[in-house]
């Protein structure tokens, strides 16, 4: 609890102690099962711990107080997703997961932190599908971890995104390089870079750059 309080700290994050115990269990679960299943890269739990969990808590400064809709796409095993549930507990979290293995620990977590108002979608998002649209609905904030550079992954979310909604992607060192690419591909989009906050990640000096988009 200690290390992750001190990274909160780090990156200007106040936690309760009752969400930091919640976060030191989901770490603690996801060490047992990662034991049995691939879940994230065998680490130390100070880089696991920093990679994961404090990398996904830096979507928490550009998110609302209160009630609002959440997509993680391509969630893995619930970063950032669940790790925001944790903090957020009024979002309306969608995590969509297309693995058996890893919706099996998502739903183990959800239930051992007593999560509500979770739902996780055992699919592939796609673009094109009119019923999985209407199925899964519109959503505030749009988010993925990993999943695609952004000229994949922001036609694939656009749908999605409700009108005034934003799509945070996370990105490294090199999301300027991916950002021209997509600016150059997509003349159509309704969506617009809004801000590129930065940041140090605690613990390791690695660079993390979040772009967030608009859809107008």
């Amino acid at each position: 609890i200690e290390f992750m309080e001190q990274g909160c700290r780090d990156l200007g994050i106040d936690l309760t102690p009752a969400q930091l115990a919640d976060l030191c269990r989901y770490y603690q679960e996801l060490s047992k099962w990662g034991k049995k299943m691939n879940l994230v890269a065998k680490a130390s739990m100070e880089e696991t711990l920093t990679t994961h969990f404090l990398d996904s808590l830096t979507l928490l400064p550009h998110l609302p107080q209160g009630v609002f809709r959440f997509m993680d796409v391509g969630t893995g095993a619930g970063f950032p997703g669940l790790v925001l549930k944790v903090v957020c507990p009024e979002m309306q979290l969608t995590l969509v997961e297309p693995r058996a293995k890893r919706v099996s620990f998502l739903r183990h977590i959800i239930r051992s932190l007593g999560l509500d108002d979770v739902r996780v979608v055992v699919e592939r998002l796609a673009s094109d599908d009119p019923d999985q649209l209407e199925r899964l609905g519109f959503f505030d904030f749009l988010t993925s971890r990993a999943l695609a550079n952004l000229e994949s992954f922001l036609p694939l979310v656009e749908p999605y995104c409700t009108e005034g909604g934003q799509v945070i992607c996370m990105k490294g060192p090199r999301a300027q390089e991916e950002y021209e690419v997509w600016f150059a591909s997509q003349l159509q989009s309704l969506l617009r870079l809004v801000a590129t906050p930065q940041y140090i990640l605690p613990h390791t000096g690695q660079s993390r750059q979040l772009m967030i988009f608009e859809k107008k």
